[in-house]
């Protein structure tokens, strides 16, 4: 473990232990080399890769503070990895996607609040009336950020977000297919039934059919997508699907 490694893990097995709280100013940097037994300059490199991972946060002219250590600030980070992922892996995503999402779609049949239901309402309102197959996709991830969000557990909610716009441009590809708006819309609304009616089993079995029917068409789609020049999908693409696409690369 190099010097910079090693002060990195004592710096963050004194936020760990408690011994520098959420919110907190961090001793001058002097005080704290000699604390944690480092140079200056190891520090200073430490300092700046707990930075970038928002741990903690760097104020010119004021100190070195711990962040909020919010979910949703340390996790930012993984929708910037997740989006450098190999279309190989996409479904080792949607694997991990099948296996929280019915779990947290179950976990909002329980906590979900009657204006939270009223709120999906509205979503699948925008959905039915989505004009191009973008604007269907988004109100998709829309649709179930929102599910997630009822679970009121922001560690979820998180993981789900950096997860949920992967393979963005095959989904939007795949809505634009004929019938397919028209079975998303009832697997939504099956799924939105069971969340107003309050039954974790039925809204997991819904979401787990919903995530389980795009894993199935995204293997097909990368089957065919690698496939020799002249039998690929895009080929077919209408243009204004193929507009729609470019704009997301």
């Amino acid at each position: 473990m190099s010097v910079t490694d090693a002060a990195i893990v004592k710096i963050r097995d004194l936020i760990s232990e408690g011994q520098m709280a959420p919110g907190e100013r961090l001793p001058p940097e002097q005080e704290l080399a000699s604390m944690l037994g480092i140079s200056r300059s190891s520090l200073r490199e430490a300092v700046k890769a707990l930075s970038q991972a928002k741990v903690l946060d760097v104020r010119r002219g004021d100190g070195t503070y711990v962040t909020s250590l919010e979910p949703e600030l340390l996790l930012s980070g993984m929708s910037f990895v997740v989006d450098l992922m190999q279309d190989s892996t996409l479904v080792e995503v949607f694997e991990v996607r099948k296996l929280l999402e019915p779990a947290a779609t179950a976990l909002a049949a329980q906590r979900i609040t009657d204006d939270q239901v009223a709120s999906l309402r509205e979503s699948l309102a925008t959905m039915r009336s989505a004009h191009d197959p973008e604007e269907l996709v988004l109100s998709d991830i829309q649709f179930h950020s929102q599910i997630t969000a009822a679970t009121g557990n922001s560690s979820l909610c998180s993981i789900l977000a950096a997860i949920s716009t992967r393979a963005l441009r095959a989904r939007i590809w795949r809505a634009s297919l004929s019938g397919v708006k028209t079975m998303t819309l009832a697997q939504h609304s099956l799924i939105l039934d069971a969340l107003a009616d309050r039954d974790s089993v039925l809204a997991r079995s819904a979401a787990t059919i919903h995530v389980s029917e795009s894993e199935r068409w995204l293997k097909e789609y990368l089957q065919i997508s690698a496939a020799p020049p002249g039998d690929g999908l895009l080929i077919d693409l209408p243009d204004t699907v193929a507009t729609t696409i470019s704009r997301q690369e």
